[in-house]
């Protein structure tokens, strides 16, 4: 052993050699890291999805694929929540300007076809996701329809519905949701633009 710290004080340039090489590699991994975390972004933001994909998820997936989507308009909290015990929510979500989503997701196997979403579920989820989540925006998306006596219903109770053809225009990217909602509420932090 003192034969080895002989020869490197003999020999320090190999330690600084060493050293050298330790911090090009970290850099290259840093570098490596950071790309990765670049790409994913691109991916996130680039995220679509055509009906035909969507109508062939799983319900579970479909609620996932919201989430998703929210992230991608910037809503870094998404979250899917969906399953036994939800309270009727199945994705929440906080919004660029602070804002408190909650979603029901209702997935028709059948898209169009399928049997349209009634008011009960627009009523399960309109007694829970203000009392218990604190919501400013309730939602109920299908890849469906609904019944026709629930845009009256969501009317009054101040939800918004995202049928077939409005997830369409989200899912394809152009716009975030609330840009294609009417009367969203303001938000709820200050931001540069207001």
């Amino acid at each position: 052993m003192l034969a080895l710290v002989n020869w490197l004080i003999a020999h320090w340039w190999v330690l600084v050699v060493l050293a050298v090489a330790a911090a090009v590699a970290g850099a290259g991994i840093v570098h490596q890291r950071r790309q990765r975390a670049m790409w994913a972004d691109v991916q996130r933001r680039g995220l679509r999805f055509a009906l035909a994909q969507i109508d062939g998820l799983h319900h579970r997936d479909f609620e996932y694929a919201v989430r998703d989507l929210m992230r991608r308009d910037g809503c870094a909290d998404a979250r899917q929540i969906g399953g036994a015990g939800d309270n009727g929510a199945d994705v929440l979500a906080t919004d660029p300007l602070g804002r408190k989503w909650v979603i029901q997701c209702k997935h028709r196997r059948n898209g169009a076809q399928g049997s349209p979403v009634g008011t009960p579920d627009l009523q399960r989820v309109n007694g829970t996701a203000r009392q218990l989540y604190g919501a400013d925006v309730v939602l109920v998306v299908t890849n469906g329809r609904f019944s026709v006596r629930c845009a009256p219903l969501a009317q009054q109770l101040r939800m918004h519905l995202v049928d077939r053809k409005v997830l369409a225009a989200w899912a394809a990217g152009s716009r975030p949701l609330w840009d294609l909602l009417p009367t969203v509420p303001p938000p709820r932090r200050s931001t540069p633009l207001s």
